[in-house]
């Protein structure tokens, strides 16, 4: 008898056709990876399970017995718990009230009790948290834990977990993985969204894989490797670009001399940052998260003002420049988080204008043809999966990265400034991007990567500087780089 059966399912939004006849099958005492793309339909899959979406067509079987799940709390009373990659907990309320909210028939609470309640809890499935503690006051890897906590705590016996690495860092991964095992072998079943194939093959026993809202196939893990599951995923078994020979580059087009900021506390995040990027090459800039590497992009487009230090493109001073002005000298931009560098609400075409409004402006107006012409050309050119009116927050995480990267390098500009480009996107994504940004540098635009994914810097820089606790440390030829030497530097060692 399977844990969980989904047969036939079919959704559509409109004319896309999320789910096609998908059928999906979850065993007792499993870690049932979900693996596709971006866009791939494992998402909306999932939220029909949770009664998040209903599915046009298709049947759900629970333990054997056909079930209509319409709401997330009559998943939750099928034994079903799902835990998202944006959590669903209250900052202001402890771990312990964020745990019962909703899950109690009683008119008036006691604190104490329902601490108890919450410590029994997590002493019984290994999930340490603090009870008492506020949820704003945890890191993001323990808010997951209490997230998992919560639905344990309303009797999950299927946990689907979207995404679950998206927003930790490797330790916390591993705490996580941890946890889950630990929990399967007292019975629970879980369901593993993910486009990670190393994760999956680490942590799962079964991988199911859809592509383009099919299933292409579902494989133990014993039977099958990283090539094959990419093959099922996108239908070839390659990914990725490999290091760089040694090229020779332009002349120095942009410096950044003692470049000092403080963050957003006021503290200083910038000591003496100082780097040259020639034309035609990639300099990657590595670092362990916080160290500075969110200032450092901050300053250089414009949103954050230096408190000391220079910044100067082919002779022209943007140190204190604002974001249009710094765009109009030729610097391309992909921000950290593609959500904050984008308009959801608006169109793909209104966001590909964004930045360049005055090109479409006729007799005082925006003239809405030629934006929607403008988009057709970018949607075709960076192979974006979506029309011109579609509004931005309803594309996947991929597509959203090729509006973002489009905007960027429509105007070809001196100088791109790619911050964490690749997160979060899936395999096919993530090579997308990375040729796009070797096909910049071979223009001859220098770029300054700044990525935590150490295998990505590797491999696509022309250089690499490393930066700690605010300072670049060193820059080296990626030719001599490996991830031992990069690893000292960024703990500071060297």
């Amino acid at each position: 008898m399977y844990a969980v059966e989904m047969l036939g399912i079919t959704k559509r939004f409109g004319n896309v056709l999320a789910n096609d006849n998908v059928h999906f099958c979850l065993e007792q005492g499993e870690i049932h990876a979900l693996l596709g793309e971006n866009g791939a339909g494992k998402t909306t899959l999932m939220r029909i399970l949770y009664g998040l979406y209903k599915a046009d067509a298709g049947e759900i079987f629970i333990d054997g017995k056909k079930v209509e799940i319409t709401s997330p709390k009559q998943a939750i009373q099928a034994g079903i718990g799902m835990v998202t990659q944006h959590f669903t907990l209250v900052p202001t309320l402890t771990v312990a009230e964020n745990i019962i909210l909703g899950y109690h028939d009683k008119q008036t609470v006691s604190k104490t009790e329902i601490e108890a309640k919450v410590k029994a809890a997590s002493e019984k499935y290994g999930i340490h948290v603090e009870p008492g503690a506020l949820v704003r006051q945890l890191s993001v890897g323990e808010r997951q834990r209490v997230e998992i906590l919560k639905a344990l705590y309303r009797n999950a016996r299927i946990l689907i977990m979207d995404e679950p690495t998206a927003v930790l860092v490797p330790q916390e991964v591993e705490v996580l993985f941890e946890s889950l095992l630990r929990l399967v072998k007292s019975g629970l079943s879980v369901i593993f969204i993910s486009h990670k194939l190393h994760e999956v093959m680490a942590v799962c026993d079964r991988i199911t894989v859809l592509r383009d809202g099919h299933v292409t196939g579902t494989v133990s893990k014993a039977a099958t490797t990283q090539q094959s599951l990419a093959n099922m995923m996108v239908g070839r078994e390659t990914f990725g670009v490999s290091r760089q020979s040694k090229r020779k580059t332009g002349k120095v087009i942009y410096t950044v001399k003692n470049l000092c900021a403080c963050n957003s506390q006021g503290l200083p995040a910038l000591n003496d940052c100082c780097f040259e990027l020639h034309a035609g090459e990639i300099l990657g800039v590595a670092g362990v998260s916080g160290n500075g590497q969110a200032e450092l992009t901050q300053v250089l487009t414009g949103l954050v003002k230096p408190t000391k230090g220079s910044v100067k493109l082919d002779g022209t001073d943007l140190t204190n420049a604002e974001p249009h002005d710094i765009t109009d000298a030729g610097v391309g931009r992909t921000p950290e988080d593609r959500h904050e560098g984008s308009i959801g609400t608006l169109t793909v075409a209104e966001n590909l204008a964004l930045e360049d409004l005055d090109k479409f402006i006729r007799h005082g107006m925006l003239d809405q043809s030629l934006i929607i012409e403008n988009a057709r050309k970018y949607i075709e050119e960076y192979q974006i999966k979506a029309s011109p009116t579609d509004q931005l927050r309803k594309l996947s995480g991929g597509n959203m990265q090729k509006v973002i990267l489009a905007r960027a390098l429509s105007r070809k500009p001196k100088v791109v400034i790619a911050s964490q480009p690749t997160r979060g996107l899936d395999v096919g994504a993530t090579e997308y991007v990375r040729n796009r940004l070797l096909a910049e540098r071979d223009r001859g635009a220098g770029v300054l990567l700044v990525s935590e994914d150490l295998d990505e810097i590797i491999a696509l820089s022309d250089r690499i500087a490393v930066i700690y606790e605010g300072c670049i440390k060193g820059i080296m030829p990626a030719a001599e780089a490996t991830a031992e030497k990069l690893g000292m530097m960024m703990a500071g060692a060297c």
